[in-house]
């Protein structure tokens, strides 16, 4: 049995954390980061070991996801990550570079909603709107626009936090330290995040009738 979906109890609306998924993927990307940061503290501090460690969780949790059924995207990408972050490891013999692929990702993120926000093209509403199946309708509607813009400045926010205290750290070297804030500043943050944006997006809309019912002008075909 699937259990109901969860509902803003001021509007009777999905919130934006059950259409988009929660922060499940967001909990997931941390366990090889706990792993590499874990085997690493071991005595020796091998790097070898570190990233085997990560790479091995990575590869159960996208065992775990294909066994469950479930959509095992957001794993396989976790796991070419971790892949890639282990492979800059082995290659600079450094342990805090395992954490430079997520602060690169990171940086180009928040970027990338800033440009999408300044092009009227909010990323909020483009992710939304491709798991909703509405294309680009919600463009035709200025409410929407407008919400969602608002929103994806809480992103903005996310990603410009896990940079100003990730890279201060990287640069200094410190692994452990890394490691707690990528715990830190990944699922919790998400949801942090999901309940601020949607809190965002939902006073701005006022008495619109919701995401899933964008007011489509007149001749826009999505």
């Amino acid at each position: 049995m699937t259990s109901p979906p969860s509902v803003d109890r001021d509007t009777g609306q999905e919130t934006l954390g059950e259409i988009l998924g929660g922060p499940r993927s967001a909990l997931d990307a941390t366990l090889p980061a706990v792993a590499f940061v874990g085997a690493w503290l071991v005595p020796g501090h091998s790097v070898r070991w570190a990233v085997g460690s990560a790479v091995a969780v990575g590869i159960c949790l996208t065992g775990w996801r294909v066994l469950r059924g479930g959509r095992p995207m957001a794993a396989l990408l976790g796991l070419l990550g971790t892949l890639l972050a282990g492979l800059i490891v082995l290659r600079t013999g450094r342990a805090a570079d395992f954490f430079l692929v997520q602060l690169v990702s990171n940086t180009a993120s928040a970027l990338l909603w800033t440009i999408s926000i300044v092009a009227r093209w909010p990323l909020l509403g483009v992710i939304v709107g491709l798991v909703l199946g509405q294309r680009t309708r919600w463009r035709a509607d200025p409410e929407l626009v407008r919400a969602y813009s608002r929103g994806s400045w809480v992103w903005v926010g996310q990603y410009a936090l896990r940079m100003a205290v990730l890279w201060p750290l990287w640069f200094i070297d410190q692994v452990v330290a890394l490691g707690l804030a990528r715990v830190l500043l990944s699922w919790p943050l998400v949801v942090v995040c999901l309940g601020v944006s949607w809190w965002v997006v939902r006073r701005s809309l006022g008495d619109h009738p919701g995401l899933r019912h964008p007011r489509v002008a007149e001749g826009h075909h999505g």
